[in-house]
């Protein structure tokens, strides 16, 4: 009676005060797995209530709880894990036992420590089990529980664990997907109207549907902060962030609730797309600053519930956010902007409106009075004459007006900061080409394709100024390099075929 004792004060311990979780319990519950992922030193513990006899039997069952721990890893899908297995004995072994604990069992990346816990030595044991989980641990095994105050204790463990667990299932059951459905039926409209209106490639045809488009956004049309959350451009952008969406959309929704997961999902999505329009100047649509957006409402969770956050998806979800950053920075083309500008916004949003049933007040006003104080901050920036993007959103403006004279004055002005942002020179060759300045185009964009190498339109353009300056072969490397970056354009196969036929002629 008095090890039965001992057996669930220690499990109250693990369980009720430092909130571990019964994932197995035996039927005649002598036998306890629990599962505390967030603490590294032992994410395992099993507590087995069993009187022990000899020491090979020790040795044997050593080997099989090790075995569960291998298969525990597989679970988990973890690279290494490791366990603490606890004894609870009326008596040592009859025989030598103290080397087969004395070293922790190691196999398979799997690493189980043991502790046998004996009528002679409960608080030596104790100490040696706060030592390898690091959490404090105490059992009064002086005092003898009686029949009925074992039995509130042991109903307080599995009260305790289960409530959990039902507190754990709740947090994923708030709502029903539905807004999720409905953006995956809307961009899957507004992609089959503008494929059957142009094309999706079109950049007409994304600008007249309400793509991001800098110049427009300056003269007043902020709408397409909103818009291009429902626009994508090519099959395959359509597709991955429809399988985002769907994937993470349902999870949020969830967890968050239908409507508070709308919020999350258009502010992320202005976010996105503000972030865009402040350092970004190029033609943008897509839902990705919006699925961003997810991921940060699901980091938000982390804040809520760090314990439950890193136990379930709280690695796999900070790989995916590193791996996502990571793509769009080393793939050209990609608006990272907008992804970072939706994961903050998502984040924000999700600390305005917080998790269903917690009423935060204070964290939810500094999460109001912070996303209202970024989003001022930032309109204020983009708009303003001194942004780079902006000025090179004027210049771009201008030059579709025919208006050279003054648009080359404005880029002018910053050409001294070519290095950072050499669509200053690809601008101003352009305006060199219209006026006839061949050999100043040449001179700027060859320079743009030393600093972007990337940059296929500057390759396209000094393609063009090459043949009219009747050098084809180099117009044949410098369109052939365009198309090698970008194989889409039908104007980059044209003009290929010129040059090409240029050359046999010769």
């Amino acid at each position: 009676m008095k090890q039965d004792s001992v057996f669930w004060q220690l499990l109250n311990s693990i369980v009720v005060q430092h909130q571990y979780r019964i994932i197995h319990i035996t039927p005649d519950q002598k036998e306890v797995w629990l599962e505390g992922l967030e603490n590294k030193q032992a994410p395992i513990i099993r507590v087995f209530r069993y009187d022990l006899d000899w020491s090979n039997w020790l040795q044997r069952d050593m080997e099989k709880a090790a075995f569960q721990v291998t298969n525990f890893k597989k679970q988990l899908r973890k690279s290494k894990l490791r366990a603490l297995n606890v004894y609870v004995s009326s008596y040592p072994p009859v025989d030598d036992w103290e080397f087969r604990v004395k070293e922790p069992f190691i196999k398979d990346n799997v690493e189980v420590n043991s502790v046998i816990v004996h009528g002679g030595n409960v608080q030596e044991a104790c100490q040696q089990i706060t030592s390898s989980i690091g959490k404090e641990i105490e059992v009064q095994d002086e005092v003898e529980l009686d029949d009925l105050a074992l039995q509130q204790l042991k109903q307080t463990v599995l009260t305790s664990s289960a409530n959990r667990m039902k507190k754990e299932r709740e947090l994923f059951q708030n709502g029903k997907p539905l807004f999720t459905y409905f953006f995956i039926a809307l961009q899957l409209f507004f992609f089959y109207l503008l494929e059957t209106n142009g094309g999706s490639q079109n950049s007409e045809t994304l600008i007249k549907y309400g793509a991001k488009y800098n110049p427009l956004i300056l003269e007043g049309e902020w709408w397409r902060f909103i818009t291009p959350i429902i626009l994508h451009i090519g099959v395959l952008h359509l597709l991955l962030n429809t399988l985002a969406l769907y994937y993470l959309g349902t999870a949020v929704e969830r967890i968050y609730g239908n409507f508070r997961f709308l919020l999350i999902y258009l502010f992320a999505g202005f976010c996105g797309s503000l972030a865009s329009f402040v350092f970004t100047p190029s033609l943008s649509a897509g839902a990705s600053g919006a699925i961003f957006g997810c991921f940060g409402a699901l980091l938000f969770v982390g804040i809520a519930y760090p314990k439950l956050f890193l136990r379930t998806m709280g690695t796999n979800i900070l790989v995916l956010i590193g791996v996502n950053l990571a793509i769009g920075f080393a793939i050209p083309g990609i608006d990272n902007a907008g992804h970072i500008g939706g994961l903050i916004g998502g984040f924000l949003a999700a600390a305005i409106v917080h998790l269903p049933k917690h009423i935060k007040p204070l964290p939810q006003i500094l999460g109001f009075i912070l996303a209202i104080s970024l989003t001022l901050y930032m309109l204020d920036y983009g708009y303003r004459n001194d942004n780079p993007f902006t000025v090179l959103t004027q210049a771009e403006t201008l030059i579709q007006d025919e208006e050279y004279t003054e648009a080359y004055d404005l880029l002018l002005s910053m050409e001294n900061q070519q290095e950072k942002y050499p669509e200053v020179l690809f601008y101003l060759s352009f305006i060199d080409i219209k006026q006839g300045r061949l050999e100043e185009a040449e001179q700027r964009l060859v320079k743009v394709t030393s600093i972007k190498p990337d940059f296929h339109e500057a390759h396209y353009n000094l393609a063009l100024v090459y043949l009219e300056m009747d050098e084809v072969e180099k117009a044949a490397a410098s369109i052939n390099r365009a198309i090698e970056i970008e194989s889409t354009g039908d104007n980059y196969i044209n003009l290929r075929t010129e040059i090409n036929r240029r050359l046999d002629s010769d």
